[in-house]
């Protein structure tokens, strides 16, 4: 099935697991972004079309990187006017995976991991309904911190390579990994598909993206 969307003023024909640059989208690195404006979508040559957009139609795609196009310079000169102009423009794009092409209203199976501010305005309001717990006793504490899940793998000893090199890893991605224990490129290019797996299933990355920083990685550990 595939789809023509329209986003930043431009149309595009896309299909599931396609990755396209559009132009910018405010989302973080992971996030699924959802684009309503669906002009017509079909399989084979039974086609739909809108009018000018098909109703209940959403496609969705998960940003995999946020970056700039080539500078574009736009020269002008006035003959025997001694007048020249000169500008510059770098126009910011946003790389994003294709997830999801919906119909008919329904709803997309996987969503954007709730922002860190969202997250904490529902523990405030939380907090605020409930009565006043007692404090913690030391043991009780120790006994909390025990049960804190474990990492899903053991970082090696040493010091940690920078993953923010390879694309689609930025600040936020590589403190999440760091704390799921994986620190390295050489980590990420040894994962198997079980590991990709698990790590789809536990953090708010999705397999093809974690298949791709893995082929990075390992480009990245010859060095």
């Amino acid at each position: 099935m595939f789809a023509v969307i329209k986003t930043g003023g431009k149309q595009y024909r896309v299909a599931a697991n396609d990755l396209l640059k559009i132009e910018k989208l405010e989302a973080k690195v992971g996030d699924i972004v959802e684009i309503g404006n669906v002009l017509a979508h079909g399989e084979g040559e039974n086609v739909t079309f809108g009018a000018p957009f098909v109703d209940g139609a959403m496609v969705t795609a998960e940003v995999v990187e946020q970056g700039k196009n080539r500078t574009v310079i736009a020269f002008k000169k006035r003959r025997r006017q001694n007048s020249r102009r000169k500008i510059g423009h770098r126009q910011l794009l946003t790389t994003v995976r294709i997830a999801e092409i919906l119909l008919g209203g329904a709803k997309p199976s996987k969503k954007a991991a709730a922002k860190p501010e969202a997250k904490a305005e529902a523990k405030a309001e939380v907090a605020a309904k409930e009565p006043k717990a007692k404090k913690e006793t030391k043991a009780e504490a120790a006994a909390g911190e025990e049960g804190k899940a474990a990492p899903l793998f053991k970082a090696p000893k040493g010091e940690p390579d920078d993953l923010t090199v390879i694309k689609g890893i930025g600040p936020v991605a590589a403190k999440d990994l760091a704390e799921q224990g994986i620190i390295t490129f050489a980590q990420l290019a040894k994962l198997t598909d079980k590991d990709v797996t698990k790590i789809d299933e536990h953090m708010p990355f999705s397999a093809d993206q974690i298949k791709d920083w893995r082929e990075q990685a390992k480009e990245l550990a010859k060095k």
